[in-house]
């Protein structure tokens, strides 16, 4: 089957994922269809103002793209949990003057149902969803406005969701991939499966182009991800020290260090499974960490905040895939056609 993502003049199978927080940016969104390939816009933790303003300025370059919203699929913190957090890591937070303990509880939808009119009255060609799978009218609804559906998944079981409920394409998420996991059941840490394993298992499951995701950071990875049936894959580490990313200083500095690092799966910042370099946030905060998403990610934002401003790496999330160390400083293009060197 010919992925409808090759109806946008995609000529390059090697996409950029989208990375909510600060490093995808429309510059670095524009600079990936220059190479030929497609960039998502991240429209998780943006006001509906601010993403729309993103998408304007994208369309301005005359440039496919996407966009990537979190749908719903809470995990409500249990209070007694989450005070007894706010409690362990309150003086990490008060080392950059901030506040936990008398924090509330927010469990709130990242303004699910205005980014979704949004995108239904200004239609974008391809727009994709982690997290969660939305309804099958919104499903629809994007469809008939003319864009293409990608729904990510981390198992052959969300793949068969995923198709039910109308998605074009299906985002297939290793365990090796930096950031949030895309699992539907983040009440759990997901299991460790090789991406060219899951990508079989996946493609047993449903007929849908598949865009093969996690741990993919060289030309030899790319090559094997479409050996092993993806139409394209999707990257994400490897771009955070593009010029053209907005990564903080603090976790551009600590992806470049030479000092051995391990990544790490972690509830610790957001409450929900995420691969980060290790730190001493996550040494010490891991293992007590509760589910409870986005309770502790809004309960964490503002210490990370006020410690990526003071350049502080060892309280802020470092979000990497198991292949960081092929980072590299240097413009989004090259990146992209070196990794589609080989094929």
């Amino acid at each position: 089957m010919v992925s409808p993502l090759a109806a946008l003049g995609v000529d390059t199978p090697v996409l950029a994922a989208p990375m909510a927080g600060g490093p995808t940016t429309p510059a670095l969104v524009t600079a990936v269809a220059r190479a030929g390939g497609l960039g998502f816009l991240a429209g998780g933790y943006r006001t509906t103002a601010a993403l729309a303003e993103q998408i304007a300025a994208v369309r301005t370059e005359g440039v496919a793209f996407g966009v990537n919203l979190f749908a719903p699929n809470p995990v409500p913190v249990d209070p007694d949990a989450f005070r007894h957090y706010a409690r362990a890591i309150a003086p990490e937070a008060e080392k950059h003057g901030i506040e936990v303990l008398a924090a509330e509880i927010v469990e709130d939808d990242d303004h699910w149902r205005d980014k979704i009119e949004l995108l239904l009255s200004d239609p974008v060609p391809v727009v994709s969803f982690t997290f969660g799978i939305p309804e099958a009218a919104v499903v629809a609804a994007l469809r008939a406005a003319g864009s293409v559906v990608v729904q990510t998944v981390t198992s052959a079981e969300e793949a068969r969701l995923a198709a039910e409920a109308g998605a074009d394409v299906l985002a297939v998420q290793a365990s090796a991939a930096g950031g949030h996991s895309g699992t539907l059941t983040p009440q759990h840490i997901p299991a460790s499966v090789p991406l060219t394993d899951l990508l079989g298992e996946v493609r047993r499951a449903v007929s849908l182009p598949l865009v093969a995701a996690g741990g993919v950071a060289t030309p030899e990875a790319v090559a094997g991800a479409l050996r092993a049936g993806a139409a394209a894959v999707m990257v994400g580490t490897v771009l955070l020290r593009a010029e053209e990313a907005g990564t903080s200083r603090p976790h551009r500095a600590a992806l470049a260090d030479p000092a051995p690092r391990d990544t790490v799966v972690t509830r610790a910042f957001t409450g929900r499974p995420a691969r980060a370099l290790r730190n001493d946030f996550t040494d010490r905060h891991t293992e007590g960490a509760p589910a409870g998403y986005p309770a502790l990610h809004h309960l964490t934002s503002p210490m990370r905040k006020a410690a990526a401003a003071a350049g502080d790496p060892e309280r802020i999330n470092l979000w990497a895939g198991t292949g960081y160390r092929h980072a590299t400083e240097e413009p989004a293009e090259r990146i992209l056609r070196r990794l589609a060197s080989g094929l």
